[in-house]
């Protein structure tokens, strides 16, 4: 049987419909809005920007600024250097950034822009006054998704800022989380804290994009990670980076961190199940030389006791899922825990990895049971799932239609989620996130049999 991947490759396609991603120029904002003080600025049209305001804040339900150089035909004719210095001074003469991060857009890409250079210049121009850091990622969405977005704009944050020296915090640990919700930071600085470990998050959006209620609007909301922070990384005792995706690609700030800093750099996947949490929490053992508190050993325990609980309602039951790959990878492992089969794993992703990841989890199922899709649109997964017919669908909100056509029960995870109220409070990491997903799962399934039920069974 030939696999999905290697069908898709033999079909001819002249446009994609309903696109299983999302711009990178995204992702990147996304990790500016993660940092303290910081304006995210696309280098491109407006309308780019207002994307992907409505993008971010229809998910977080909060206020999001992103700057914009404002191309016209003019510009994108003679190019946007002006553009660019002009919307670096007024945003500097209206926020005080600590820094302002530049992504640039499809438009600046394809004319050419020289970006670095205009820069350059401007800094020279600037040179006696006050400016913020000026950090500089290339985020063409014709050659890469938001989550290659999110991972540049963390390499080149890293790569633009981190200096030597001598600094008060040595001997604290990196975590760069990849893009999981505000409770997950949460949760990940909890974690931290209890295992007293210093640390520096990059990004943290827990706040920035998940606050309380303000009594007058402000132009840089509280929180994110410090850029103090962030210059002395190359200083601290190692790096953890979340995503078996991420841990195969070239390039990565816990490589680069590595590479240039020798700080050790441990590559785990994201913490979501049994297993790949117990690998997170060895780890903290070991940089902290402590072992782990009882109330995660106490979380553990009811988790377990919670898989026994359940497991006649998970029990061969079918998913169909998708997302960003090391989304998919993180959940696929959890599955294959509860005894739920992924019979569809799927990303708009295309990095060449997922169904190598997929296989080291279902060796023997790869191809037999499960398809992998990558680079895929909603058109190709919703063929997928009207063929394969699973009990569920895991996955954003982008595959609601999708699910509702074809009548079948949804748990929604991931970015984005548009049509419920707590995006940001929804926890996938650690025994906690688990937890929740477990029991989310386990009630919709059950939710479903009981309500397709001819006699309504209300006692199980």
């Amino acid at each position: 049987m030939k696999s999905m991947i290697e069908q898709r490759s033999a079909k001819e396609y002249t446009a994609t419909k309903n696109a299983c991603k999302l711009c990178a120029p995204l992702g990147a904002s996304l990790v500016f809005k993660g940092i303290e003080g910081a304006i995210p600025l696309l280098h491109g049209s407006q309308g780019c920007s207002t994307y992907i305001r409505r993008y971010l804040i229809s998910h977080f339900k909060e206020p999001v600024d992103i700057a914009c150089s404002n191309f016209a035909e003019e510009t994108a004719i003679f190019g946007g250097g002006m553009n660019l210095k002009i919307a670096l001074q007024n945003i500097h003469q209206q926020y005080d950034p600590s820094l302002v991060g530049i992504a640039t857009t499809c438009l600046s890409e394809t004319i050419g822009d020289d970006v670095p250079m205009f820069l350059r210049e401007y800094a020279e121009q600037h040179r006696n006054e006050k400016t913020a850091p000026l950090v500089h990622v290339s985020t063409p969405s014709y050659q890469g998704t938001h989550m290659q977005g999110f991972h540049n704009a963390v390499l080149a944050t890293v790569k633009s800022v981190t200096t030597t020296g001598n600094f008060s915090n040595i001997g604290h640990v990196n975590i760069f989380p990849g893009m999981v919700s505000p409770a997950d930071l949460r949760y990940l600085k909890e974690i931290l804290t209890d295992f007293q470990i210093p640390y520096m998050m990059l990004p943290d959006y827990s706040k920035t994009l998940d606050g309380s209620i303000w009594s007058e609007y402000q132009l840089i909301p509280e929180g994110g990670t410090t850029v103090e922070m962030i210059r002395c990384s190359g200083n601290a005792a190692g790096s953890l980076e979340f995503g078996r995706i991420l841990s195969r690609e070239k390039q990565s700030a816990g490589k680069w961190l590595r590479e240039k800093f020798h700080v050790d750099c441990h590559h785990l996947g994201l913490p979501i199940g049994i297993n790949e949490t117990d690998r997170f929490f060895q780890v903290l053992e070991i940089l902290s030389g402590r072992p782990t508190p009882d109330k995660y050993r106490e979380e553990r325990g009811r988790l377990i006791d919670s898989y026994v609980d359940g497991h006649k309602h998970m029990i061969a039951a079918k998913v169909a899922l998708y997302g960003e790959e090391d989304l998919v990878v993180g959940m696929a492992a959890f599955f294959s825990e509860i005894g739920i089969q992924p019979v569809l794993c799927a990303s708009g992703d295309h990095s060449g990895y997922l169904k190598e990841e997929i296989a080291r989890l279902f060796p023997s199922d790869l191809d037999q049971s499960i398809r992998v899709m990558d680079n895929a649109d909603f058109m190709d997964i919703e063929s997928a799932v009207q063929d394969i017919k699973p009990d569920l669908i895991v996955g954003n909100s982008k595959g609601f239609a999708m699910a509702r056509r074809l009548g079948i029960p949804m748990v929604r995870i991931g970015f984005p989620i548009h049509d419920r109220v707590d995006a940001s409070r929804k926890l996938h990491l650690g025994y906690r996130g688990t937890q929740q997903l477990f029991d989310r799962i386990a009630n919709k399934l059950i939710e479903y049999r009981q309500a397709s039920s001819t006699v309504g069974y209300t006692y199980m």
